[in-house]
């Protein structure tokens, strides 16, 4: 098993603890890549979200080697035999104590910004990091919230191998892991995107947990699919928050769309709003390889039609779609022939390559296009004025085709935010029709 991001891990993870909810747990992440995992597990749960902050205390003259760990609150956990067998003195053990306390105590005020600790005292708590390689900091934690008073503890991560799961169960009441593979090298080879978490995204993810306590408890947990179109099985994600006001499909022309951590950033935005996603592949693994089906415009808008058909016959709320690259040519061209779809919105795409279709079109489409990216800006500007529909171009300034720009992606998932919960929660008069582009 394979996770795109911490983010799908901690969806996979949430699901999979889903007992639990009843215990009205604490979650705590490891700082810091378990942290937004856990984001993910505290969302789907309901549940406190905070931090747990630990340090092992490593022998003077051989650090690596932990004699003991310590957390919050003074609470301090030793190996007596480690200990006895090192020889170490209440001196040194005070020594190192008092170096490792002063870092913890930093990362702590950094991480929460001045807020209390969440208290997991008599309550089930849950530690949640995004992999285990040899599993100490993770044991640490685990004694170090018994310490603490809790009255059950239950670690839970995507990926670890074997021996450490084994040895984890040992001091955690109960040890969640979706997957154990034998032959383990690394926690980043079990991830597409497994990009550095950083300690700003690590005091975000807290904000976000106690700023908005309603948004946590509606969020979705995301379920693999199998989408039947077009006689084709593709694989895909579907997360639906419980009275979603509107479902939006991603295509994207690389086949790519469940793996995009683009428009899984997108995605998230819009569960937050209250909307459903379906996030899955055009395209099979041997269908992607050949480059020219990446410009299949017929073929790659005729599976989205046939993925529109299963949704419905699954979920009755309104439909939306969001195309990315050649994926927005053929979002428009399923659009012009189904006028029940709510409402379109391209990133960076292709609108041109829908051709004459785009006079079908009925549905509302905002095209988002990067102001740095000029030769797809002309291209739109173009299609925008063949289209009949209600229409609007919106320019991110300084932004490239991939919107990596700091702040540009943000701006994206905003628009798209608007423009979906506008036309799929209001519905839209198909037959107004405004063209803007925005001055900025």
């Amino acid at each position: 098993m394979r996770f795109t991001d911490r983010t799908d891990a901690g969806r996979r993870l949430a699901a999979a603890v889903q007992h639990l909810r009843d215990e009205e747990p604490v979650v705590l992440g490891l700082p810091r890549g378990g942290v937004p995992v856990a984001f993910e597990v505290a969302r789907a749960l309901g549940a406190p979200l905070d931090v747990i902050v630990v340090r092992k205390l490593g022998v003077p003259y051989q650090p690596e080697l932990a004699f003991g760990a310590i957390g919050e609150g003074g609470v301090r956990v030793l190996n007596d035999d480690v200990v006895r067998h090192c020889g170490i003195g209440p001196d040194q053990i005070a020594a190192v104590e008092r170096a490792e306390r002063q870092e913890l105590e930093r990362r702590a005020r950094r991480y929460r910004g001045g807020r209390p600790p969440a208290t997991g005292e008599a309550r089930t708590v849950i530690v949640v990091d995004d992999g285990i390689a040899t599993g100490a900091t993770a044991a640490a934690a685990c004694q170090v919230v018994r310490a603490q008073g809790a009255a059950r503890v239950v670690l839970a991560v995507p990926v670890a191998p074997p021996d450490a799961v084994r040895r984890l169960s040992m001091v955690a009441d109960d040890v969640v892991c979706l997957s154990v593979p034998p032959l383990f090298g690394a926690v980043g080879e079990w991830y597409v995107d497994f990009s550095q978490t950083t300690d700003e995204e690590v005091a975000a993810c807290l904000a976000r947990a106690v700023a908005d306590p309603a948004r946590v408890r509606q969020a979705p947990v995301t379920t693999g699919v199998e989408v039947e179109a077009a006689g084709v099985r593709l694989a895909g994600d579907l997360a639906r928050p419980e009275g979603a006001a509107g479902l939006v499909m991603f295509a994207h022309g690389s086949g790519s769309s469940r793996h995009s951590p683009r428009n899984r950033a997108v995605a998230e935005v819009l569960q937050e709003a209250g909307l459903g996603t379906l996030l899955f592949d055009l395209l099979t693994p041997a269908e992607e390889a050949d480059r020219d089906n990446v410009f299949d415009i017929g073929t790659l808008a005729g599976r989205l039609a046939g993925a529109t058909r299963w949704l419905r016959e699954r979920e009755s709320a309104p439909i939306g779609y969001f195309g990315a690259s050649t994926g927005a040519a053929a979002a428009l061209r399923a659009a012009a022939d189904d006028p029940d779809i709510g409402a379109v919105v391209s990133r960076g795409g292709r609108p041109d390559l829908a051709g004459p279709r785009l006079d079908d079109v009925r549905a509302p489409t905002l095209l988002i296009v990067g102001g740095a990216d000029l030769m797809v800006l002309d291209l739109n500007r173009a299609a925008q004025a063949q289209l009949r529909c209600e229409n609007r171009l919106e320019i991110v300034p300084g932004a490239t085709h991939l919107f990596e720009e700091p702040g540009a992606l943000d701006r994206v998932a905003g628009l798209a935010r608007s423009w979906f919960t506008t036309h799929l929660t209001a519905g839209s008069d198909p037959s107004t029709s405004a063209r803007r582009e925005p001055h900025h």
